[in-house]
């Protein structure tokens, strides 16, 4: 092995095992490195529009993308999170004081249906009140335990959730102020072709953009007219539900659905027949619609990717990384196809007539 190779070898080895180094040291706070990298990319436009005004106050420009960042996103989410945790608080006093009882209202949903369909749930051991009672209970012990486990966390946690939030905003400033020449010296030490490197970037910059802001505002859509119908038809915890309804959306076609719809069947089985009608239409014609409307405008046209490998990518991204998945998931598809276009030869011509 001649002396070159060797140095060349061991500068990959040192420049592998200290990019490692680094990464389990930005582990800790992969969450509020990976939303500074985000929220950056999303507010670089707004950032370039102050920059022009002033061009020499790069500090003040970044400062200002800031504030602008805090009042439209990080605002918003902090008073909807104190809703939240309000009206979770209320319904898990209720459930522990027997108020909340999801027996009794499956016992009225059972006693309203007719006799040809518990017939076909008594086939699958569906019936039994007792037993679907107990399940329920089960459940209702799990999800108590579930939610006083994660209170407990939340108040462990509250001085790193400080600090992570802290981090993310101090790194959002300088990703605005110097992300431009950041990118440049990680692009420039990229060893491939220039005309690759900037074909990936931008697929990569596109895709996070239209991902995050197509799946919020899909969700935001979504959540805010659920708990708008809920609030009209005086359901308790519409905040609640809301934010429920917005979390669900990320699953495409089914995602709200899964919270209006038991509660428009009980309705029905109640005799509650006008709110229950009002509901299903609205949940149908209106939320489901948002989903139909905004998804493929806001997130497929931009990515330019199927359908399907959106929503496969965007489930397997959040079965790996948890919620942020919903942004991690697609950005790896998109680099996937992009890497492999690279290397494929251009389609051919289609013949002629």
């Amino acid at each position: 092995m001649t002396s070159s190779a060797l140095q060349n070898r061991t500068l990959l080895l040192l420049l592998a095992a200290v990019t490692v180094a680094f990464a389990a040291i930005l582990w800790p706070f992969n969450g509020a490195v990976f939303w500074g990298v985000v929220l950056a990319i999303l507010f670089a436009p707004l950032h370039r529009k102050l920059l022009r005004s002033m061009p020499r106050r790069r500090n003040l420009a970044a400062f200002v993308t800031l504030c602008v960042c805090l009042l439209i996103v990080i605002l918003p989410m902090a008073l909807i999170g104190v809703s939240l945790a309000q009206e979770a608080s209320v319904a898990y006093e209720r459930m522990r004081s027997g108020q909340l009882n999801y027996g009794a209202y499956l016992q009225q949903v059972l006693a309203a249906l007719p006799a040809w369909l518990l017939a076909l749930l008594d086939r699958f051991h569906l019936t039994s009140v007792a037993e679907l009672q107990a399940r329920l209970a089960s459940v209702g012990a799990q999800a108590s335990q579930f939610l006083a486990t994660k209170a407990l966390d939340v108040g462990q946690n509250t001085l790193q959730f400080i600090v992570s939030f802290g981090v993310m905003l101090y790194l959002l400033f300088f990703l605005l102020r110097d992300g431009v020449q950041l990118a440049t010296r990680v692009r420039d030490a990229i060893p491939m072709d220039d005309q690759h490197k900037r074909q990936l970037a931008r697929k990569f910059i596109t895709v996070t953009r239209a991902t995050v802001k197509g799946n919020i505002a899909v969700a935001a859509a979504q959540g805010a007219l659920g708990g708008l119908i809920f609030w009209v038809l005086d359901i308790q915890g519409p905040v609640m539900w809301g934010v429920l309804m917005a979390f669900l959306s990320l699953l495409p076609a089914v995602g709200a659905s899964l919270i209006w719809g038991p509660v428009a069947i009980y309705f029905l089985a109640t005799g509650a027949t006008w709110q229950a009608i009002t509901l299903t239409a609205y949940g149908i014609c209106v939320i489901g619609l948002v989903d139909n409307l905004l998804r493929p405008v806001l997130v497929g046209k931009d990515t330019k990717m199927p359908d399907y490998v959106v929503l496969i990518s965007t489930l397997g991204g959040m079965a790996l990384f948890g919620l942020t998945g919903f942004v991690i998931g697609p950005v790896i598809a998109a680099l996937f196809m992009a890497t492999w276009d690279l290397f494929a030869p251009p389609p051919a011509p289609p013949p002629a007539e």
